[in-house]
């Protein structure tokens, strides 16, 4: 038997590699066409789910449809209020200190507590200042002793001048000595009544109705009038200092020129809940030039202890109320040429209107000019709509595809054959 020659041998080896080629690219062919089908459906399903029924031949000329929110202009009247932000201020804060010095014998009060005007609040040892007040006492007696006593040589002296048996000058020595004592037993009752002030001092009582702070020394310690003892504030009424902007200051004093009462509103820092209800109490007599504000202060009963001293809050003047056409904050837009809304018309089209904005609450905005009461404008979704886009309000039932009027449905254009026939029934 005679052995294949060498060019034999290597043909027949390089068969199967050919054919592992071949079947390379025709399996990068079908996945090449599974592609391109795949992208000409998307394609083509594209245009119809997002024109949601209208193509290029329908209405809105091809945009497609934006959902948006939308609300009615209204004819009514916004409250012209000043938002500020205000601090809750005590009509009095007291620092209970000693005004006397001495040893701290009892507190009586407990921190937080509320105290009325009077309570006794601490002691101080009484027992040096009785002393002193009785010392004082003896030296008023004393004096009152002499002065009695030079009084009666007077009187006696008086007498025998005007029988000529004293020279005149004896009787204006003892005269010029009762003046003196007069004056030492004045000095002497003074010393009794700063006694008594001193040992008065030794019994701290409240200043003012109010709710006691923090203790700041206990008892046995050696006090003094540099001794801060605890801070007594009074709870209610309170005040709430704020800003009123100068563009308001005008109309804030004709109100109160008029008598009127401004209400004021005391918010929490979120603006969600109502801490208190006031009445607008006075205005600062100036206007501070870095602000451009005036500094105002309302007052309220704070009953319920719901404002607390130096507590920040959200302060809501009503200054009164102005009629006009109303619209919801958010429809109002900023662009190169100043304000403007979108106004959605009777077929579903929005079109740009450039609107005069003038007072606004958290709420709503009065439109001074460029809109008219029954107006339709958008209030969500703005950002996707464009001048004489079609819209599509919320709430509001999608179109239907009309056939003709997007192409073909995805459903046709899938049931035909190969060759673009219809299937065979």
């Amino acid at each position: 038997m005679t052995s294949p020659s060498l060019p034999e041998a290597t043909s027949a080896s390089a068969r199967p590699a050919r054919w592992r080629g071949a079947l390379g690219v025709l399996a990068l062919l079908a996945a090449l066409a599974a592609l391109g089908w795949w992208l000409v459906e998307r394609a083509q399903a594209g245009p119809q789910a997002s024109t949601q029924g209208f193509g290029p031949g329908g209405p809105g000329g091809g945009r497609s449809r934006v959902t948006v929110g939308t609300a009615l202009a209204r004819q009514g009247k916004l409250a012209v209020q000043v938002q500020a932000l205000g601090t809750a201020t005590p009509l009095a804060s007291v620092t209970l200190a000693p005004q006397v010095s001495g040893v701290l014998t009892e507190v009586l009060f407990e921190e937080g507590q509320m105290v009325k005007k009077g309570d006794l609040l601490a002691r101080i040892d009484p027992r040096p200042f009785e002393q002193a007040l009785a010392q004082a006492r003896a030296q008023r007696a004393q004096q009152q002793a002499q002065l009695q006593a030079a009084q009666v040589t007077l009187r006696r002296y008086e007498t025998l001048w005007k029988q000529d048996s004293i020279a005149r000058q004896e009787l204006d020595t003892q005269a010029a000595q009762v003046q003196q004592l007069q004056a030492a037993a004045q000095a002497a009752a003074a010393a009794v009544e700063t006694a008594q002030i001193n040992l008065g001092h030794t019994r701290i009582t409240a200043p003012i109705t109010g709710r006691m702070g923090l203790r700041a020394v206990d008892a046995g310690n050696l006090v003094s009038s540099a001794t801060a003892l605890a801070t007594l504030t009074q709870m209610h009424p309170m005040d709430v200092l704020f800003s009123v902007p100068q563009d308001h200051v005008p109309a804030v004093l004709a109100a109160q020129q008029a008598g009127q009462a401004l209400p004021v509103t005391a918010l929490d820092r979120a603006r969600a809940h109502v801490l208190a209800e006031g009445r607008f109490a006075t205005l600062d007599n100036q206007i501070d030039a870095a602000t451009g504000s005036a500094r105002a202060k309302a007052r309220f009963s704070n009953e319920g202890a719901s404002l607390f001293p130096n507590q920040f809050v959200n302060v809501r003047l009503q200054l009164g109320e102005r009629e006009g056409v109303l619209i919801p904050v958010t429809a109002v837009r900023t662009g190169p040429e100043g304000h403007y809304v979108y106004v959605v018309d009777e077929a579903g089209v929005a079109h740009t209107r450039a609107v005069t904005p003038g007072m606004a609450s958290a709420e709503a905005v009065l439109v001074e000019k460029g809109l008219q009461a029954g107006e339709r404008v958008v209030t969500e979704g703005g950002d996707r709509v464009r001048d004489g886009q079609p819209v599509q309000l919320q709430g509001q039932a999608q179109p239907q595809a009309a056939p003709g009027a997007g192409g073909e449905g995805r459903g046709q254009r899938r049931g035909r054959g190969a060759q673009g026939q219809p299937p065979a029934v």
